[in-house]
């Protein structure tokens, strides 16, 4: 059974800078060299997360350590929080120094009830608009999946065989995760509290957040496509955890590109597409 709440409509405004420490930042992270970046490039499309950070006050952080989804939400009374995907739309470029006005809103909560309880997904929209810019030149819909507390351990999703052939393998550790999550200004402990992933959430590990697995995907594309994103349009499957291998398998889809993340063993666990200019 589902049931849509309507548009919740409050706007939530805010001044956001695209500082060229922070985007030095998110290269170092990426392994790229800080020093080929400096004011008045573009920002990379997909390192726009930097920009769409809640800035929730300490005593209004969810028990599970998540600052908030950047506007107001009711309690639900449903402590569980993951994210089940996101659409972008590129329009513009968003020059590194640049001032912006962020703009974001619930745009919809659905409910549900399923076998494991009550379920909301709940729809954020930003949109992101230079000063000088009437038009957002960028705007992101974020999906969360929000849930009753784990009565049960989650259980093991059985393996799938090896990891496709001709995949590209990466392995984020404790330090991305957190260096990641401190850029992002996401203090969720299933990405930073070992103990709590485990005991109070039923995960065999930390999980990889699934804003950094997207980040870890558009980079990929950047890398190795070279051509600049319009759209992308991502879906999570099943987690990802920390320190084990994620291979990338990327396939041309007609006018776009479809990505795939595959855990250590086999099993699909995001996807993405990309349409380019």
């Amino acid at each position: 059974m589902t049931t849509d709440q309507p548009e919740y409509g409050n706007l939530v405004t805010r001044q956001e800078t695209c500082a060229l420490a922070t985007v030095r930042r998110v290269a170092a992270m990426l392994d790229v060299d800080p020093n080929t970046f400096a004011n008045g490039d573009s920002l990379p499309r997909g390192w726009q997360f930097i920009l769409l950070a809640a800035d929730s006050r300490r005593s209004e952080i969810r028990s599970d350590g998540f600052p908030g989804l950047g506007v107001p939400l009711p309690d639900l009374g449903l402590p569980r929080l993951l994210l089940g995907g996101r659409s972008v739309e590129y329009r513009r470029d968003i020059p590194i120094g640049s001032n912006l006005l962020r703009k974001s809103r619930i745009q919809k909560v659905s409910h549900k009830e399923t076998l494991s309880g009550q379920m909301a997904i709940v729809t954020i929209e930003h949109e992101l608009n230079t000063v000088d810019e009437p038009e957002p030149a960028l705007v992101e819909f974020q999906t969360y999946i929000m849930m009753s507390a784990a009565t049960n351990r989650t259980p093991t999703a059985p393996a799938e065989g090896a990891p496709p052939a001709g995949a590209v393998s990466v392995t984020p550790d404790d330090t991305l995760l957190f260096q990641y999550s401190a850029l992002g200004f996401n203090s969720h402990k299933i990405h930073l509290d070992r103990a709590y992933a485990r005991e109070t959430e039923g995960f065999t590990d930390l999980v990889v957040n699934g804003g950094l697995a997207t980040l870890l995907f558009t980079e990929h594309f950047r890398k190795e496509v070279g051509q600049k994103m319009t759209t992308l349009r991502t879906k999570h499957l099943a987690p990802l955890f920390c320190a084990r291998p994620i291979s990338i398998l990327m396939d041309r889809d007609g006018e776009s590109w479809r990505l795939e993340a595959f855990d250590d063993r086999g099993v699909r666990a995001m996807e993405m597409l990309v349409t380019t200019a």
